[in-house]
């Protein structure tokens, strides 16, 4: 079971909300969250109520300032990411709708250009497991939480014109 507090204020200050599941929009706790604290489990943080927006990957650990997470604005709605245990299936493809070439990935990929000779992934199917991708190699910039089940276009869960560049697994003991 996930828990996670909120804040109004950075160096958890202010009123406070306390989470342990999904919350779609906390408009109705806090007028803006600046700092949390994730007493267990594994959450993914979201600048826009409905889980738009910019979004961050929080496990186990205090974060006193929102703007240290590189995004702009205040956590608006957070998903509870559950523990999985057992293997990781992720099937990506180079253009929309499941065309183009495909692949596979069991474990993390640092970089889907440099491995696959693939120039892009716009659509995937999760099949096991809970992933993060990422825009740039290496694990860094942006980026988008998928869970099992298909994804036809990765503009349909708002991200247009990003280019998918590296995808890890999330294997933290949430």
């Amino acid at each position: 079971m996930g828990k996670v507090i909120f804040y109004e204020e950075r160096n958890f200050q202010g009123r406070s909300y306390e989470c342990m599941s999904d919350c779609a929009d906390m408009s109705s706790y806090l007028s803006k969250c600046n700092s949390c604290r994730v007493e267990n489990g594994c959450f993914m943080v979201y600048e826009r109520p409905n889980y738009t927006g910019n979004q961050y990957f929080l496990k186990r650990g205090e974060y006193s300032d929102y703007n240290s997470l590189s995004m702009s604005g205040s956590i608006r709605s957070c998903r509870l990411i559950p523990q999985h245990r057992g293997s990781y299936r992720l099937r990506i493809f180079e253009r929309e709708n499941f065309q183009g070439q495909n692949f596979e990935l069991l474990d993390d990929c640092n970089n889907i250009q440099d491995r696959y000779r693939m120039p892009d992934c716009q659509s995937c199917t999760v099949m096991d497991g809970h992933w993060l991708m990422y825009e740039q190699p290496q694990y860094r910039g942006r980026m988008m939480y998928l869970r099992p089940g298909e994804y036809r276009s990765m503009r349909d869960v708002g991200y247009s014109g990003m280019k998918i560049s590296s995808v890890r697994r999330i294997t933290d003991s949430c």
